[in-house]
C-alpha cells in the first residue's frame, strides 16, 4: 500500500515602522541629485551649528513654512523640527509547497523556497529575523511532526540525514545574509564571506533567529532574501502518512 507525506511551509510576514524622535541620524544633504534627496533644510531667519566632545546642536530661529502635506503618492513634512521618518516594508513571501512528496516506506528529501524583498530609508539599517509558530515547526495529522534539524555549531554545511532520522530545516541566500549562513569556501559555516543555495542548515526555532542583517539604507532599490527548506527522512523511520504544515512569521525590523 503507497503511503506518501507531504509538505507544505506556509509564511507570513511583520514588519515593524520606526519613527526617530529628535535624533540627529541623517546628515543634512541640502539637496541632491538624479533620485533627488533633501533632507533638514529650513527656511528662516537665524540658527546655525554647535558642537563640543558631548553633544552636537543643530538649530533654527523663526522657522517658515513648515507643515505636513501629502498626495496619493507622496507625503512631506517640511521644516527643520519635523520628525525624521524611517520607513521600511517588506514583500509578501508566498506560501510554500515542497516536492516531491516523499514515499512513507522508503524516505527521501523534499524541497522548497520563498523569497522576501526588505526596503528601507533607515540609515542605520534593519535585521530580518524568523521564527516557528510551533515547536517541532512541522506538524502533521493526529499529533504526528518532523523533529527540527539539530545542527552542529552555527549551521551544517550540508544536510544531515541519516537512516534513523526525520528532521525539517532551512538555510538563506541573499547578500545580506546572516554570518551563520556564510562560509569559508570549503565546509565551515559561521566563517568566511560565502554564501551560496543549499548551504548552511540549521533548524526552526519559536524564538526569533536572526537571518539577514545590513548596517545601511538600501532604500529605493532594497534586497532580497530567499529560504530554502527541506525535510529529510531516513528509510528506517516510520514516519505516519499525511501532510505535514510549518507556519512560520519572517519580520523585518529597522536598526
Amino acid at each position: 500500500m503507497s503511503r506518501s507525506i507531504y509538505i507544505t511551509t506556509v509564511c507570513a510576514l511583520i514588519f515593524t515602522p520606526l519613527v526617530l524622535w529628535g535624533i540627529g541620524v541623517v546628515g543634512a544633504q541640502v539637496m541632491s541629485g538624479t533620485t533627488y534627496q533633501i533632507e533638514s533644510d529650513s527656511i528662516n531667519f537665524g540658527g546655525g551649528f554647535s558642537a563640543s566632545d558631548n553633544y552636537t546642536l543643530k538649530d533654527t530661529l523663526g522657522e517658515i513654512a513648515t507643515g505636513e502635506s501629502e498626495s496619493e503618492s507622496f507625503q512631506l513634512r517640511a521644516g527643520y523640527r519635523q520628525l525624521l521618518a524611517v520607513a521600511i516594508a517588506i514583500s509578501a513571501p508566498t506560501p510554500v509547497t515542497m516536492d516531491p512528496p516523499i514515499p512513507g516506506v522508503t524516505g527521501g528529501f523534499s524541497t522548497g523556497s520563498t523569497s522576501v524583498t526588505v526596503t528601507t530609508d533607515n540609515p542605520a539599517g534593519y535585521e530580518l529575523v524568523i521564527r516557528a509558530e510551533s515547536e517541532p515547526a512541522m506538524q502533521g495529522p493526529n499529533g504526528a511532526s518532523i523533529g527540527d534539524y539539530e545542527q552542529i555549531g552555527d549551521a551544517d554545511f550540508t544536510f544531515a540525514t541519516s537512516s534513523t532520522m526525520a528532521h525539517f530545516g532551512f538555510s538563506v541566500v541573499g547578500e545580506d545574509a546572516a554570518a551563520r549562513f556564510r562560509h569559508d569556501g570549503s565546509n565551515t559555516c559561521g566563517s568566511g564571506t560565502t554564501n551560496t543555495p543549499l548551504r548552511c542548515w540549521v533548524g526552526l526555532r519559536s524564538s526569533p533567529e536572526l537571518v539577514a542583517q545590513r548596517t545601511t539604507s538600501n532604500h529605493p532599490e532594497g534586497r532580497e532574501t530567499t529560504f530554502n527548506f527541506q525535510v529529510g527522512i531516513g528509510d528506517a523511520v516510520s514516519q505516519p502518512p499525511g501532510v505535514y504544515i510549518a507556519t512560520t512569521t519572517v519580520t523585518a525590523l529597522p536598526l
